[in-house]
């Protein structure tokens, strides 16, 4: 549960992933990141399927794509790698932590972004990486 006064976001709560987990497990920063070859400050999860379709999709890895419903251990903000950036407001709902998120469910079944659309985006994501604009603010 968010310790924060004033709650950012009441979820549900997602993490697209290709890793293996099991209900009751804690997913804690300071683990390799799923899109860059260092360990990540942050846990990040979102609260919206689209975003949590991406982030399983993206996610370097050759295992199965998996949505994992997540429930937050303490206080988390506002992703500001989407947020500043990208899309002021928030639309993404996109949070990180440095507190562990604990996993609650897996969703069974969720309808994939196109082999069409997943191939644009990591065509767009390798264009920004050879700018050096591709960047992760961790």
């Amino acid at each position: 549960m968010n310790d924060n006064k004033s709650i950012l976001d009441p979820g549900p709560f997602f993490h697209g992933t290709k890793a293996k987990l099991k209900i009751g497990d804690m997913l804690e920063p300071l683990h390799l990141s799923n899109y860059q070859d260092k360990k990540s400050n942050y846990i990040y999860f979102t609260a919206t399927l689209e975003a949590a379709k991406w982030g399983a999709e993206l996610a370097k890895s050759t295992e199965k794509e998996r949505i994992y419903i997540v429930e937050p251990s303490g206080d988390f903000e506002n992703d500001p790698n989407v947020t500043d950036k990208k899309f002021p407001g928030n639309p993404t709902r996109s949070y990180r932590s440095k507190s562990p998120l604990k996993i609650v469910a897996e969703l069974s079944t969720w309808e994939r972004h196109s082999d069409e659309e997943i191939n644009h985006m990591l065509s767009f994501l390798k264009k920004l990486s050879e700018q050096g604009e591709n960047v992760i603010y961790d």
